[in-house]
Parts: structure tokens; sequence; C-alpha cells
């Protein structure tokens, strides 16, 4: 009974929290689910860390999406009974897709932090051409942060401002550096990921991610997918670090490799952030790699956190840059993510 209270608490809390921020129709199916106790007893199957409310509403959209929820999809005013009636008439499906899929709204902002990130990189390593590899396959949205255009809030606009593809993000350090321009990417640009998906599927839980009464957002995100499935990467499964090394010797010997993370480390255990590292290590061993970070504070391996603490709610991204033996690595600024509008921020 306790259990269900706190449950039935965190629901309560999203909607007139996160819920309320984010979507009128979350707010009121939340609230809906807080004072079901159908809906949360069939929430309490999932393992206790899948059991909130972002998760759970990606899953039941996740079923709309693909046509296995029909009353869900048809309901308006009453979304609420009919999300309890889809929780209690397919819990093991619900809990199914909560459990092996982790909630994903931030893809479509990344460009905004990895766009002056990779440009520094290619910077400092002198580089004509870029090949970008992404760990952890982000839908493959990563690999065209040289092909969407950003617009900051204070008036700079790298990449391609002709693109149908536009991200308006708040301003990032103007330093000198930091104005230099992405290189393209190479055609050979890779994405890693742990196990095999089909891309239609993977773009569709994209869309799940983001609430129904929220077009605007589905649309910019529909472009950007749409965008990413016009020059389709290089896509390697299995291991996202056992993979890193084959990655990086796809791309073309007159492009330099850049590795990208962005919230990906968090979910190796510390050991397997230093074994990520030492692997990206080994990549490097015949050619000089650069790698660009976004993850929470502590989480990536080697790079400094301005001495900020951990789980602080923001992220530091990082510049690496492996030169045969020599690795040089440095915190180029802070950036926040997790459903707000990332920013780049210059070290205080």
């Amino acid at each position: 009974m306790a259990a269900a209270r706190d449950l039935a608490e965190v629901y309560r809390r999203f909607a007139e929290g996160d819920g309320a921020a984010s979507s009128p129709l979350y707010r009121h199916v939340a609230l809906g689910l807080s004072a079901s106790g159908e809906a949360l007893r069939a929430i309490e199957t999932a393992p206790a860390r899948r059991r909130q409310p972002a998760v759970v509403l990606a899953a039941l959209h996740a079923l709309v999406l693909a046509g296995r929820a029909p009353a869900l999809a048809a309901a308006q005013e009453h979304a609420a009974g009919a999300a309890i009636d889809t929780l209690r008439d397919m819990t093991d499906a619900v809990v199914e897709i909560a459990v092996r899929r982790p909630v994903r709204t931030g893809e479509t902002g990344r460009g905004a932090v990895l766009y002056p990130a990779v440009a520094e990189a290619a910077h400092r390593m002198g580089a004509g051409a870029v090949g970008l590899v992404d760990v952890g396959c982000s839908a493959g949205l990563n690999l065209t942060v040289d092909r969407v255009g950003i617009i900051y809030d204070n008036g700079q606009s790298p990449g391609d401002p002709a693109r149908p593809c536009r991200r308006r993000a708040r301003s990032w350090d103007t330093g000198p550096s930091r104005r230099a321009r992405c290189p393209r990417s190479s055609p050979g640009s890779a994405s890693t990921r742990p196990g095999r998906r089909h891309r239609r599927e993977e773009a569709r839980w994209l869309r799940a991610c983001l609430p129904p009464d929220q077009p605007e957002r589905a649309a910019r995100r529909d472009a950007e997918i749409a965008l990413a499935a016009s020059a389709p990467p290089l896509l390697l499964d299995g291991d996202v670090v056992e993979v890193l090394p084959e990655a990086v010797a796809r791309v073309p010997a007159d492009a330099v490799p850049v590795v990208t993370t962005t919230w990906v480390l968090s979910g190796l255990p510390p050991e397997g952030r230093l074994r990520f590292l030492h692997r990206l290590g080994d990549a490097a061993a015949g050619r000089a790699v650069a790698w660009v970070s976004a993850e929470g504070v502590g989480v990536a391996p080697a790079v400094p956190t301005f001495g900020d603490r951990r789980a602080s709610g923001h992220s530091i991204i990082g510049v690496a840059v492996f030169d045969g033996p020599a690795l040089h690595v440095e915190a180029v600024g802070r950036c926040w993510s997790r459903g707000r509008p990332p920013a780049w921020l210059a070290p205080s």
C-alpha cells in the first residue's frame, strides 16, 4: 500500500511539474493514472527504475503509433480513462517497451551543443573534413550536425541556414576558436549501437518520446529524422565499446575521425567507461582521433568537471584529442539537457 501511495505521488508531482510544463495532455493523463489503483498496479509490474511517468507515457504513445492501441489513439477528452484501460489490458506490452527503451526527448536539440564542440575539435586538429562516429546511435541524428541550421539567441547562425532543419538555442561562448565552422562530415560516418534494431522502429520510438499534443516539436523531430534518412549512416551492431575501433577504422583516410557521445556513457558502469577510454585510445593507435562528449558531471572519464558536483543537473562538454600516445582533454563548457533546450555556456 505504501509503495502504491508513493507511486501515485510521483505521478501527481509529474502532472503538476514537468507534465504541466510540457503537455496539457500528459498532465491530464498522469493525474488520471495517479488516482487509478488498476493503473498503478500495472505500472508496479515494471522494474522500479522504469515506472517513471515519462517512461510509461512514452510506452503508451509507442503502442498508439504502432497501431496496437486504437482506443487510446481515438480518445480525446477521455484520454486518461483510455490510458488506464490500455495499461490494464496491455500491461505486458507496456512494461516490455518501458524496460527495453530509454526515454529520448533531446536528440533533436543536441546539434546546438555538438556543432560548436565538433568545430572546436576540428579546429584543434586542423581538419578539413571529419568522419563522425556516434556511440549509442541516436537514430543517426547526431551525424547530421553539419547539415542542420542552428540559430543562437546572440544572432550567430552556424551550420547551413538554408536547411529545412533549423534549431534555436541559447548562445554559446564566442571565443575565436569557437567561431570556427564545422567541416562537412565524410560519407563514411558511422554509428555504433547495442544490438540490431530496425531504423523505422527506432524513428517511431523517437516520435513516441514526445507528447502527441506537441505538433511543432514533432514536426522538428520528423524533419531531422528525414534528414538523417536522406544519407543513412553505416550502422555497426554490438557492444558499443568493442566495435568502436572498427567504426573509427571505417572513416576515410582523408577525414579526421570525431567520436561523439551524448548522455550515453551513464548507461555503462564505471569500469565500462574506462574501457571505452582505453578502446578509444586503441582506435587512435594509427591516426589522430577526436572525442566530443556531452555527459553528466564526472561521467566521462578524464574530462575535467570545473569542480562541479555530480548529479548537479547539468552536463559537461568535453573535447579530447588522441594523437599517438598523447591525450589532450579539456572541458569546454556546460550544457543542459533532458527535455530542456541545451545551452552552451563558457566555463566560469
